[in-house]
């Protein structure tokens, strides 16, 4: 087993000066190839910073393995707030649609511990309580019944 250089990047956003260059410059490996590569594969988590591991192999092949935000960045990128409430509970600062509950666990899904799609959008759900944000102008929890009651199904494909 080679190498592995582990960073965290901005998404969509990573160039070769620190913490990639420095890392990956002793190398001997094309960095640029790298970088862009990185970009392409983080471009959708643009605005946040992104954990990845790049994994070389004996012959400086490489693998690009990237992490995923927090599900509470991914939900706050969502509703376009730089943090969530203070004092969830007595102050909303923010509604998620369905949709983007739907997203944020597509983008999660293999660090959720939910087994179905459903159960995975309301372990995302669950995360907007601490943080003050709605969901559909629902009480999170009251927006976790209505998932699991079908009521959104049209809307969860």
């Amino acid at each position: 087993m080679g190498e592995v250089v582990e960073a965290l990047v901005p998404g969509g956003k990573a160039n070769p000066g620190p913490p990639l260059g420095p890392a990956l410059g002793p190398m001997g490996v094309n960095i640029k190839e790298i970088v862009d590569s990185i970009n392409e594969k983080t471009a959708d988590f643009n605005g946040m910073q992104v954990p990845v591991k790049i994994i070389f192999d004996s012959k400086k092949n490489y693998t690009i393995e990237i992490g995923t935000p927090p599900t509470s960045a991914l939900i706050l990128k969502e509703v376009g707030l730089e943090k969530g409430s203070g004092n969830a509970g007595t102050e909303t600062v923010g509604n998620l649609t369905i949709e983007q509950a739907a997203k944020v666990a597509r983008m999660k899904r293999n660090s959720l511990l939910a087994t179905d799609f459903k159960s995975a959008v309301n372990e995302i759900i669950g995360s907007c309580v601490p943080m003050g944000v709605t969901v559909e102008d629902m009480d999170p929890r009251e927006a976790q019944r209505a998932v699991k009651n079908g009521d959104f199904d049209g809307r969860l494909e």
